[in-house]
């Protein structure tokens, strides 16, 4: 089920609602973790005055605009010197332990044990005016309690839960590399390379890198090294009605943010991760976006199985994996949709299926919102985070299924005279 807009009006009414919508901003420029951080990434050749960093009301912190930018200017460009990457790990006091291990770790292991050293390591780093803005935690999955986790749409649940685990599993298969590092500490590395801290480290390589592919190093395992960590740049915030061309430039060596639309004077500059729905982001970068045009309700077998009064669940998996095998399903969902005709009573019971699905989600939805609103009374600052997320989630989620069910209900009722009709003609 999803909620979309089509045509040039509704791109235009997107594009407003990320560059035009009226919110307050105060400046952060003044603040002295970004003083440091602009000097320090001065020293490494990044001169740009465009973008300046900002508390925006409905984004939190950003970069706003000091000129207007036209269509396929450069909104930034970052020095290679100024990105942090597993090429900057090896060079650093961690490289030579990385070489010698074996089997050798991984560019996300690498990069994970570089923050949390540097950020240990606190005056001494020379990364600390990085360190220094990164957030302290984040609204990602794994940083959820099971009593959060159980309060996501079953669909992300399930994910939440592997993401918590890949944290988990990362940081006990690593106990050994990380005692080898322990000549670089004097204090025990147990104390250094927490769960906690890999955690922190972990979100933060996820949420805040930007794609950049790099040579095998003989150093780094097979997986694919795709990782840039982007001082300042990764303050840009996402909007999914801006486009943007991202790439590092083997001409400039700088990695290098053009805008396609253009953006005002004095407003908070965006760029698009993605045609991603709002559960994916909240998986993968702990935020959703307010008016995300890729909004959708996900409904697994299970539910799908309590709704259509199938008994065995293996038939219904055996029922779908035959229409994929044979390639059923695409074309003939997409006809229907466009208003191909199908059976009066196939019909009418897709209707009804389809009503009994819309009331099981919304209920679903109306007893998380009211254990959110329960929870949220007692909650510390972080649990609040975590659960304004996940409300907002659910809130989206529900005015999805309203209008669904709307439209069906309007459905049900014309194919009722056609049902009276069709027992009139058997009598």
């Amino acid at each position: 089920m999803t909620r979309k807009q089509h045509g040039r009006r509704a791109r235009k009414k997107r594009q407003r609602e990320c560059r035009e919508t009226t919110v307050q901003s105060v400046t952060l420029s003044h603040e002295p973790q970004f003083v440091a951080l602009r000097k320090w990434l001065q020293q490494r050749g990044f001169s740009s005055k465009l973008l300046v960093p900002a508390h925006f009301s409905d984004t939190g912190r950003g970069l706003m605009t000091l000129q207007p930018i036209k269509a396929d200017d450069l909104v930034i460009s970052l020095p290679e010197k100024c990105l942090l990457t597993t090429s900057t790990v090896l060079r650093s006091y961690i490289g030579e332990y990385i070489e010698r291990w074996k089997p050798p770790v991984s560019p996300l292991l690498a990069l994970c044990a570089f923050l949390i050293s540097e950020r240990h390591f606190g005056q001494r780093a020379e990364w600390k005016p990085y360190i220094d803005v990164l957030p302290q935690r984040y609204t990602c999955p794994a940083y959820f309690s099971d009593e959060v986790i159980n309060l996501l749409p079953g669909s992300l649940s399930g994910k939440a839960l592997e993401q918590r685990a890949v944290v988990q599993e990362l940081h006990s298969s690593s106990l050994d590399f990380f005692s080898s590092l322990q000549p670089l500490f004097s204090q025990p590395v147990e104390s250094v390379f927490t769960h906690d801290a890999l955690r922190w480290a972990w979100c933060s390589v996820n949420t805040r890198t930007v794609y950049m592919e790099h040579l095998h190093s003989p150093y780094m395992s097979r997986e694919r090294n795709v990782y840039a960590l982007a001082p300042y740049l990764d303050l840009l915030n996402h909007c999914p009605a801006i486009q943007v061309k991202a790439s590092f430039s083997h001409v400039s060596r700088c990695y290098e943010i053009r805008s396609v639309q253009g953006c005002k004077r004095f407003q908070q500059a965006f760029i698009c991760y993605g045609p991603h729905d709002n559960q994916r982001l909240l998986l993968e970068y702990g935020f959703v976006a307010p008016g995300n045009p890729h909004s959708v309700v996900y409904v697994d077998q299970v539910i799908l199985q309590q709704c259509i009064c199938i008994t065995d669940i293996n038939q219904l998996a055996q029922k779908l994996l035959f229409l994929k095998k044979n390639d059923f399903l695409a074309p003939f969902w997409k006809s229907v949709l466009l208003g191909a005709v199908v059976s009066q009573d196939r019909e009418e019971w897709s209707v009804d299926a389809a009503l009994r699905l819309c009331h099981y989600l919304m209920v679903d939805n109306t007893k998380a919102l009211d254990k959110i609103s329960q929870l949220t009374e007692r909650a510390d600052t972080s649990l609040k985070e975590q659960l304004a997320v996940v409300e907002w989630l659910r809130r989206e989620e529900q005015g999805i299924l309203g209008l669904n069910q709307e439209m069906l209900q309007s459905l049900q009722k014309q194919l009722l005279p056609s049902r009276q009709n069709s027992m009139h003609n058997l009598l």
